[in-house]
């Protein structure tokens, strides 16, 4: 089976038709999906989603684009994460696309979210636009490479990819590796250790071929996993195999459904 690392099945695309969603899951081999938490106040419908369906798994984590929002503490995060079906801390990170200015309370709020990921054991889903450089300083000077953790939608160059690999981190690809021109993630896909990479969507966002453009679920991450095999020359059961193996090796709470 396959598993989407990274989705937001709470969000109202999604959410509105979850019976639909789910089945489709079934139909195209997807086992098992992340829903990843963006901030306290949504937490617990994110919460609820994997409560009720053995299928689902939870993140819990303040997105970095998110700014009128709950700043979450390191004590709240914990507490939180304690939850058996919470498996990471995340979506975490820094977003210099929309916060040209570079906060420092972007950086603080990241500094939280690895203090807590290290206190209570489970991995980060780190997002990083514009931002490369100091992403990986400040999982390098927090120590996150001691529970590691998954750099979600991965967009970057080779060199990025080597460093964070370095750290003790996998890459997930969404949707992205599929489109024509996106040759610096194609080349990524290519090169990175099998054994550390994820595959996500992403939903409802970044649809891949033949969907771009149009509301992204959790079945089309076959098609992430499908360009990722045509890219290395190997089987798509082995992309499967391996993608699935290395979900549930980086964050073992998770359990089968």
């Amino acid at each position: 089976m396959l598993v989407d690392s990274h989705c937001h099945l709470d969000f109202p695309d999604l959410a509105n038709r979850l019976p639909d969603v789910l089945q489709r899951m079934q139909d195209n081999g997807v086992g098992a999906a992340v829903c990843i938490g963006v901030n306290l106040e949504d937490f617990p419908k994110v919460l609820a989603l994997a409560e009720g369906e053995s299928r689902l798994y939870a993140t819990v984590g303040v997105h970095p684009e998110y700014t009128d929002v709950e700043e979450p503490t390191e004590d709240q995060l914990v507490n939180l994460a304690a939850h058996p079906k919470v498996i990471a801390i995340g979506e975490t990170g820094l977003d210099y696309y929309w916060q040209k200015d570079k906060p420092e309370w972007q950086r603080q709020r990241f500094r939280t979210h690895i203090g807590a990921a290290k206190r209570c054991g489970k991995p980060l889903v780190v997002h990083t636009r514009d931002s490369a450089a100091d992403t990986l300083r400040l999982l390098r000077e927090e120590g996150a490479g001691a529970v590691g953790g998954v750099m979600h939608c991965f967009t970057e160059n080779w060199e990025i990819a080597r460093e964070a690999l370095d750290l003790g981190f996998h890459l997930s690809f969404s949707g992205i590796v599929t489109f024509k021109n996106a040759t610096i993630v194609k080349e990524v896909a290519q090169k990175c250790p099998l054994d550390r990479i994820l595959v996500e969507t992403d939903s409802p966002y970044l649809a891949p071929m033949p969907y771009r453009g149009k509301p992204n679920q959790p079945a089309y991450v076959r098609h992430v996993a499908e360009e990722i095999a045509r890219l290395r020359s190997v089987p798509y059961e082995a992309v499967v195999e391996a993608t699935t193996q290395n979900f549930f090796s980086l964050f073992k709470h998770a359990r089968l459904p």
